[in-house]
Order: C-alpha cells, then structure tokens, then sequence
C-alpha cells in the first residue's frame, strides 16, 4: 500500500489497481478537493446503495408474492366489520412459538390454501334444488280483522295514527312551540288540537296528490292555476307554522336525553321514539305477511338517517323497520346489517318457512347461513369483492361472455349464480336451482340502428328477484309517485312524513285486502289518498257548482295598535305587482296573509279574491 503526502489516501498496490487511465484524472480531482467534501460524497453514495438494495428486495419479494398469490383473489372488503374480526382471529392464531406474527406474504398464502377453488359450472350442467322449506307462519297471512266489519279509509288510518298518539304529538308539539317562542320567536300561534292536527295530515296528502312548484302556491288566489280547497281548511302561516314545529317527542325530556350524549344510557331515537314505537306495534299487530318477503334499504337525501324496512313482496305491506341516525346512517359495516335483517325476520313473530328478497347492501353468506339455520330462505344480489364468494377464474365469465351465459357453483345450501345480462350479474341463494329454463327478452339494436327482440336464458334466482323485488309501487313503498316530501326541516320532522306514507300505504293494502273478500271493487292508492283527504278534513268530496267562501278570507287589520289614531299600513301586494305603485293600505286578508287596498275608489281586496 502507498500513502500520498499531499492527502493522505491510501492507494491500491499495483497487484490491487484495476482503474484504468481514464478514470486517474478523476482520482487527482478527487485527492485535490477537502476532506469534508468527500466525506459528503461517500454518504451520497453509500446512501444510494442502500435505496437501489431495498428497490431490488422489494421487486424479488413482488415478484415472488406474485406467483404465490392467485391472480383472481382480490383483497378482503374493509367495511366488513366481522370479516375483519375473523382475519384477526386467523391471524393471531398462526403466530409462532416465540410470539412472532408470520410475513403477509405467508399470511395470505396460508388463507387461500384454506378455500380450495372450485371450477364454475354452466347451464348445460343439471343442479338439484334444495329442499322446499315447510310454510308455518304464527298467524294466518293477511289482515287481522274481519271482513264483515266495515272500516272506512279514515278507520284503518287511526288504528296507525290513534287519537292517543296524536294527543301526544299536539302536547309536544305545543311545547315546542312554546320554547321558541321564549327565546324570541314572533309566531302568531295557539294550541293546537287533535282534530285540527287530523286536518293538517289531510292537507299534507292533499299536497302528495296534487303537485306544485312550492307549499305557498297552494294558497295563491291570484291565477287560474290555483287551487281554493286549502284555504278553506286551513290559513297558510298556520299550516306552515304547523309543519315547521311538529314534534313527536317531548323537547324539555330531549335536553336530558343529550347530556347523556356518550353514555350507554342515550338513545340515539329518543326524538322519534314515541310514534315510531306505535307505527311498529300497530304494522305487526293489524297484517301479517305472506311467504315471500322483500328487504330495503332507504337512506334519506341528506344521510340524516336510514331506514331498513321489510315488506311483503306481493302487496308493499311494511311488516317492520329499523331507523338509524347521525354517524350509523353513513358508515355502516356489514355485520350491523346483517344483525338488522336478524331482528327484523324474528321467526319467533313471523313463523317459519319465509323466503326474505333483499338488495345488494345485505347479501353476505354469513347472513344467508344464519337464515337457513332458522328454517328461512334467502336470496339477493351481491357485489364481487364481498368475503367466502368463490373468485375462482375456472370457466368464469369474462368480457368477451355472450349475452345469457350462465355460471354458477353450489357450497351447500348456498348457490352463487353469475348472468351476463348488459353487464355481470351476481346471485345468492338458498331457495333455487341454478338453471330451469326460464327465459328473458331484450331489444336489441343492430348496426343499421334497426331494434329486435331476442330471447335468452335466465336463471331461476334472478327471474324471482325481480319478481319480488323489481316492482315500482310494490317492493319499494318509500318513493312513490304520491309520496310526501317536505324539504326543509330537521331529521325527525323528515321522519314524521315517512311515517305518514308508511300509515297510509298500509291503511290501503288492508283497506283492498278487506273490500276484495267482500268481492267489491278495491281503489288504487291515489283514490284511496283523495277520500281519506276528504276524511280527514272533514269536508264533502262532491262537487259544487258555487264558489266556497271561507271565512278566513275577510279583510283585517295589518297589526293591532293601541292608537287607534295611528294605525299601521303596509304596501299593496297587488297594486305592486300591477301598477308598479306603492300604495299603503291599513287592511290585509287573514287567509291569504297579504296586504291589500280596501277603498271606495280602490278595492284591490275584491279584485285579488276575483277567480280569473
């Protein structure tokens, strides 16, 4: 070895040197610069050793990884909530003798050699059905009254809606009114009462049938487009002073409710709690459904709350329903589904035997296992990525599938069923054979633009799930043409007209289910809403040839003042809109709740109520 005077670097022997001539003058570059510079380049260098060593590990371990790993496993859904508890449970229990947890790689290797795959099979291949599920229902399906009585529509609609509970809904909602007005509030308001409130629900249904652009053009007089019946139920600042104060639950017991926020001891449906405990009881105790049930899940339009309901998939009837709110409504894993649709089919109020329809959000096989062990049939559409699904790429279906090719494997009871229809179908059930023979037509569009109609096969899990669950009006009674939407409010007052619909619809389907025994002639559900109006507002359905007065419609003055000297005016609404004028007037009309000239030379009061 030699040592340099000049830097003190130590040189390779001439045994030892490798470097050519080229590379010298960078070695007398390098002996000229200071200690502390290369000192810095060295780091750099070592540093980049180490990055491109790591780089080539991680690529070997992918690549490894890569053959061990099936190419059609894609990864655990994560919303799973109890898929995750039982990978911790698998995971935890491969762990070494000395505590140390195997390598990711080994740890999802080891899963999937635990779920042999299995090839898809088509429909050429014969699947035997399971064993039918013998029918016992607790009682007998239908309404649970007589036929011989006679219930009007306003009959069935209180047995939901009883006096009783809307004696409560009047107290509380007076009260709430009540503390609003202490903290400032300027409502004209006095206490509301039980048939009043029964008034209100007709309005409401009314609105439901007859579509407008805004709650305040019902009351509008001034255009041929307006509709006279509201104003004589009802002034427009009391209806909407109404419907932006109900209230089901107590409002002094709802502050209790919120310290305890945190707590076991919350109830997160305290504002809802009184009426949606009497909807429920009343929907369980006045039907009871028929074999074939439909789960849905309806969430409303602004995430406040959601709602499970399970329905008779013949007639809509709603059987029961769950309502979650605030954070539960929008992050909710599976294993909080799976456990509503478990309380829900109680086959302890039910029966045995059901066949329950549901939606994608539901479907898992560990829900349909468990409903099987409670002798009910399940079937649903699911998506690809949820856990114990085969993924095997045997024989599967892939783009280049013709329109009606069938694959399907059975495990058990469960049968997994995928159907290329415009795109990939996916079924599970445990009540259907793969393939009978069923059929579909679809229209289809030729290059030239020219439409025809083809058949194609189907199988028998998707022709029943669109039987039961596919029908508008029938399977999903929670948007409907006539439904009541109000848009502004809190979620408890949404809430409220949910369970409007809810009365309404099932008052009907008893309504039809009792007058068809009768062999008279049932009413669809926009005639059943148009006389229980008429019902609940108390007024004739028959049409009358002269103008009904109301005797909200009388000129009053625009604000009482102790003075009577100086009485305070307001600007004509009409003379505004037509003359472009403002004209003070001292009077206003109490239905319409506007400004309007009263003179013998102006009366612009008579030429608003004037029908044009």
């Amino acid at each position: 070895m030699v040592r340099t005077r000049r830097s003190g670097r130590v040189e390779p022997d001439t045994k030892e040197q490798v470097c050519s001539d080229d590379t010298q003058p960078s070695q007398v570059k390098d002996a000229d610069q200071p200690k502390d510079c290369k000192m810095v380049k060295q780091r750099r260098t070592r540093c980049r050793g180490r990055v491109e060593l790591e780089k080539e590990q991680v690529c070997s371990e992918d690549a490894q990884s890569s053959q061990v790993k099936d190419a059609d496993q894609p990864d655990e859904d994560d919303h799973d909530t109890d898929e995750l508890d039982e990978e911790a449970s698998s995971e935890s229990s491969t762990e070494g003798e000395d505590g140390s947890r195997p390598s990711k790689r080994h740890r999802r290797s080891s899963a999937q050699a635990a779920q042999p795959t299995q090839s898809w099979r088509t429909e050429e291949d014969s699947d035997e059905a399971p064993p039918e599920l013998a029918f016992h229902p607790a009682r007998t399906p239908g309404a649970q009254m007589s036929s011989a009585d006679t219930h009007t529509p306003l009959d069935l609609f209180k047995l939901f809606f009883t006096e009783e509970a809307v004696k409560t809904l009047c107290d509380n909602t007076n009260k709430q009114v009540a503390i609003h007005v202490a903290k400032g509030a300027k409502y004209k308001w006095t206490n509301i009462g039980v048939s009043e409130m029964y008034k209100f629900m007709g309005l409401i249904f009314y609105m439901s049938v007859i579509k407008l652009d805004h709650v305040t053009a019902y009351w509008r007089q001034n255009s041929i487009f307006c509709v006279p019946f509201p104003a004589t139920v009802m002034a427009r600042e009391r209806c909407r002073c109404i419907a932006g104060n109900i209230k089901m639950s107590d409002p002094h017991k709802d502050q209790e409710n919120d310290k305890k926020s945190g707590t076991p001891e919350h109830d997160s449906l305290f504002q809802a709690r009184p009426l949606l405990d009497t909807i429920r009881n009343a929907c369980k105790a006045l039907y009871h459904p028929h074999k074939n049930l439909a789960m849905h899940d309806r969430v409303s339009g602004s995430n406040h709350f959601r709602l499970f309901v399970l329905a008779d998939a013949g007639n809509g009837y709603i059987v029961d329903l769950a309502v979650f709110t605030g954070k539960h409504s929008r992050h909710m894993g599976r294993k909080v589904s799976c456990d509503a649709v478990l309380s829900l089919v109680d086959h302890s109020v039910l029966g045995s035997g059901y066949h329950v329809y549901m939606d994608i959000f539901f479907t898992s096989p560990k829900l349909f296992r468990a409903l099987h062990g409670r002798n009910m049939g399940a079937c649903g559409m699911h998506s690809y990525g949820i856990k114990n699904c085969p993924r095997s790429i045997s024989n599967a279906l892939t783009k280049s599938s013709g329109r009606g090719a069938i694959r399907w494997i059975r495990d058990g009871p469960l049968l997994f069923v995928k159907w290329m229809d415009a795109g990939e179908v996916c079924v599970c059930s445990t009540i259907h054979s793969a393939y009978a023979g069923d059929t579909v037509q679809r229209t289809v569009r030729s290059r030239k633009g020219a439409s025809t109609t083809k058949t194609y096969p189907c199988p028998s899990p998707v022709v029943d799930y669109h039987k039961h669950m596919g029908g508008v009006g029938v399977s999903e009674p929670l948007s409907q043409d006539f439904a009541t939407q109000h848009r502004n409010g809190d979620w408890s007052r949404k809430l409220f007209f949910h369970f409007l619909d809810m009365a309404a619809r099932n008052a009907c389907i008893i309504y039809n289910e009792l007058v068809t025994q009768r062999q008279q002639t049932p009413l669809s559900y926009k005639a059943f809403l148009k006389e229980l109006t008429v019902q609940l507002c108390e007024v004739s359905n028959k049409r009358t040839h002269h103008k009904q007065v109301s005797s909200d419609h009388v000129p009053v003055p625009v604000d009482k003042s102790p003075d009577a000297r100086r009485q305070p005016t307001q600007g004509c609404v009409l003379c505004t809109k037509n003359k472009g004028k403002r004209h003070l007037t001292a009077w206003k009309c109490k239905g319409c709740d506007v400004a309007l000239c009263l003179q013998f030379n102006r009366n612009c009061f008579e030429e608003w109520h004037k029908p044009t």
